[in-house]
């Protein structure tokens, strides 16, 4: 991908092994949690599939951190959180 902007590109893969391209946003920590908020680059901008993705930082057993879906609370609580930053940054 190009970084020309300096702008962060990760390829993510689920259990089944679809592969995904995430462009990164911006990361936010809640409660001792970092969750990650990226835009999907493989996806047309006028679909309904398209939007904000957001992920939280896990350790796995092995100690290694995962990138996760986090619940529906967790999620709606770090969106709100990624919106005041982003209306908060544009005043």
């Amino acid at each position: 991908m190009d970084e020309e902007f300096g702008k962060d590109f990760i390829s993510i893969s689920d259990e089944d092994g679809n592969s995904y391209e995430l462009e990164h946003l911006d990361t936010i920590e809640l409660d001792g949690v970092f969750y990650m908020a990226f835009l999907p680059t493989d996806v047309d901008e006028n679909s309904e599939d398209y939007g904000i993705v957001i992920l939280k930082s896990e350790k796995g057993e092995d100690g290694d951190d995962y990138l996760v879906v986090p619940d529906d609370d967790e999620a709606e609580r770090a969106y709100d959180q990624f919106m005041r930053e982003l209306f908060t940054d544009e005043e």
